[in-house]
């Protein structure tokens, strides 16, 4: 089948480490205390019943399983064969590849050699339209979920209508539908949003005598949609809270860490310790972006300091297809003497989500060589004939596990002249790479979360607005259908007053029967008021 083929393709593409890598890892000291928590549940299971502790009746011994288990462990330990150690592959010389898996896996390697690579129009984030710039000048293409910007596309300024309502199971949903009319034939254009995704299609009315109803149209897009009831959502001003939540998640502006390793660098230390910039260096840095001066720059400044000059007095920025980018160059933020760690340098690269590392000559890269839980994803760029007319740059991509395929695919061999060819590949490529790495486990359980808050708000709010709207109010006021929510308002806002007046002008009246009487008197006159007001 299709799927299984480019399941395949996936497989070829990414040389995986099918490792404990991808589980996490046990070192030589975990597996020895494991051995002797084993022995230990051994002997204890070897035990008299007397010596030992009463296990459940009518089961089966828990230490046996966990013999059993321990056996397991002992036996996949046994079988797997780590990667060979960076300094082991120093150690026998180059030539070297670009990127090297770590030890314990956990990392993919794009292969420029399958020419079965899913490109970035197969992926499931493709770019719908981008300002009149899809694709790039070279076609390379800017990868964005489309479905975020279908509402502002197909029915931002258009009549349609937009619904609302709360389920048990899948909590609140928001609905929009519009008509639409193409080459004879009648269509019905949807978006239905849930705490968990955003479900957008087209539906053809041929053959249907009637509508179908908001039910049934929304169990069209999601089967556990059933036997709910929408409210139409009556607020002029819906339009631009719909429009806000669907584009939540669409980023205008990148930061992306820039890392010097030079010949021999093996370590993190090592390559935040680089304080110099060759002419190689600087001028990948010149085709990447500009160089600014932070000090009251007013553009996208990244987390850096413009005030101040805390994090440096410079850097390289770039507006690249409406989108802004500041690059956190490994060799312009602040050098501490005495600190092996560059904490100052680490605390921006370390908190972005994708950085370029620059080699000047041929060394491996390792991804776990930086400390990070944000960097999920690096793009090595080696030089060759640097600052010539013949300069070129090899290139390599490697990503955590869990971080799915990006586009556009490297070429074979993956080698760029030096020019306007390979700065639009390049930004375009660290681009997708961020949101690629979005959807990765830690991201995705952090984007699930902000999805499910604002998605609830909105819902509120579309409710909170509909009701005013209709003069209901708060849920208090709530009146059955067809009846006058306006006509309780009035009445309260005229009897309120007058029973005010009455328990300060009669404060003893010393018996019931005054007391009903001077109600209905009060209850009479403030029905008169209210029918005067209609």
């Amino acid at each position: 089948t299709a799927q299984h083929s480019t399941a395949q393709a996936e497989m070829l593409r990414r040389k995986r480490s099918v490792s404990f890598g991808g589980f996490g890892w046990i070192d030589k000291s975990t597996l020895a205390s494991l051995r002797a928590r084993k022995q230990e549940l051994l002997t204890i299971s070897n035990a008299s019943v007397g010596e030992r502790p009463p296990s459940p009746p009518r089961t089966a011994p828990p230490t046996m399983k966990s013999a059993e288990f321990f056996d397991m462990l002992e036996r996949m330990q046994d079988d797997y064969i780590p990667y060979p150690r960076i300094e082991e592959i120093v150690e026998k010389g180059g030539p070297y590849s670009l990127v090297i898996l770590p030890q314990f896996g956990g990392y993919w390697i794009e292969d420029a050699e399958n020419v079965g690579t899913p490109t970035s129009s197969d992926s499931s984030y493709y770019e719908e339209e981008d300002g009149g710039l899809s694709p790039g000048t070279f076609g390379y293409k800017l990868e964005c979920n489309g479905t975020v910007r279908a509402y502002r596309k197909h029915f931002l300024g258009k009549e349609h209508l937009n619904f609302y309502c709360t389920t048990n199971s899948l909590g609140n949903l928001i609905l929009s539908l519009k008509y639409e009319e193409a080459e004879g034939q009648e269509y019905l254009r949807i978006i239905l949003r849930s705490r968990t995704k955003t479900l957008h299609d087209r539906i053809s009315l041929a053959g249907l005598s009637k509508l179908p109803s908001v039910p049934q149209i929304a169990k069209l897009l999601c089967d556990d949609v059933t036997g709910l009831k929408f409210y139409p959502v009556l607020y002029p001003r819906a339009s631009q809270l719909i429009v806000t939540y669907d584009e939540h998640e669409v980023n205008n502006t990148f930061k992306f860490g820039v890392i010097y390793q030079k010949f021999g660098q093996i370590s993190e230390e090592d390559l935040f310790g680089n304080n110099e910039e060759s002419p190689a260096f600087t001028e990948f840095l010149n085709l990447l972006g500009d160089k600014i001066e932070l000090l009251d720059f007013k553009g996208f400044r990244g987390g850096l300091d413009v005030a101040h000059g805390q994090t440096g007095t410079d850097s390289v920025y770039t507006v690249f297809r409406e989108k802004e980018i500041m690059f956190h160059v490994s060799t312009k933020l602040p050098y501490t003497e005495g600190d092996p760690q560059q904490l100052q340098r680490k605390r921006h690269i370390g908190n972005d989500i994708v950085a370029a590392i620059f080699q000047e000559e041929n060394t491996p890269f390792v991804p776990d060589m930086i400390a990070s839980n944000f960097l999920h994803a690096y793009i090595v760029v080696q030089v060759e004939n640097a600052c010539t007319d013949h300069t070129t740059y090899k290139v390599s991509v490697t990503a955590r596990e869990d971080v799915p395929s990006f586009g556009p695919p490297l070429p074979n061999p993956a080698v760029f002249k030096k020019g306007p060819e390979f700065r639009e590949f390049l930004l375009t490529k660290l681009i997708n790479a961020e949101n690629a790495c979005y959807k990765s486990d830690k991201f995705a359980r952090l984007e699930g979360r902000t999805r499910a808050a604002l998605l609830d708000n909105l819902h509120d709010e579309l409710h909170r607005q509909t009701q005013a709207m209709l003069g209901l109010g708060s849920d208090d006021d709530k009146m059955e259908n067809g009846s006058h929510g306006g006509l309780l308002e009035s009445f309260k806002a005229a009897v309120t007053p007058l029973l005010r007046r009455v328990g300060t002008a009669l404060p003893d009246l010393g018996t019931w029967a005054p007391w009903m009487a001077l109600l209905a008197c009060v209850l009479a006159a403030g029905l008169y008021h209210v029918l005067t007001l209609m």
